[in-house]
């Protein structure tokens, strides 16, 4: 969504128009649910986590100022959700729901049969490692490998600062390394 088209339909949102907030759940919903599926590990407990975190951007939306990114701020409420949930909830990071929800880039199918099962082999090795890691190391993988923000995006989404960011994702990338070396991965 275009920056300015989304600080205008914000700006009607916090007039109270409730209309024109649909179009940001629309535009935010999918990159939403893949965050919050890597951090819950399941879709249930992550779709439950999204909509939460869509009231409370609602409830909130009075207080958002204009002139700032909403993509970091609604980012940063989610994260937030996601860990209140799993500190409430227990909920368990399941790896066979990961591949239905997220939408990872199919395999070319010039390849050959034997290359996808190659692709499929590695994304579940990744997901395993993923898995054992701690809150902490996976959110920043999920946020940076897999959704491709940057690290001032992440810094806001976090609410840390970028020399933090860089710090968390060398030593998560390690202990990602880490754990698919004892899974007998030479070269993760």
């Amino acid at each position: 969504m275009r920056p300015d088209l989304e600080r205008e339909l914000l700006r009607k949102c916090q007039a109270g128009d409730a209309r024109f907030f649909e179009p940001i759940v629309r535009a935010y919903e999918r990159p939403g649910m893949r965050i919050a599926l890597g951090m819950m590990g399941n879709p249930d407990d992550a779709g439950d986590a999204l909509q939460d975190a869509f009231v409370k951007t609602w409830k909130a939306l009075g207080r958002f100022k204009l002139e700032r990114p909403f993509g970091p701020w609604f980012f940063q409420i989610l994260r937030n959700q996601c860990r209140d949930a799993l500190r409430s909830r227990q909920a368990r990071f399941r790896l066979e729901a990961l591949d239905e929800w997220l939408e990872m880039r199919p395999a070319d199918p010039e390849q050959g049969p034997e290359r996808v099962r190659e692709r499929k082999a590695a994304k579940e090795l990744l997901w395993k490692g993923l898995a054992q890691l701690n809150e902490d190391h996976r959110e920043i993988l999920v946020l940076k490998e897999i959704e491709g923000f940057r690290y001032g995006e992440i810094a806001r989404i976090l609410d840390i600062p970028e020399g933090t960011v860089a710090s968390r994702l060398f030593h998560a990338r390690r202990a990602l390394a880490d754990v698919l070396r004892g899974a007998g991965v030479t070269h993760p």
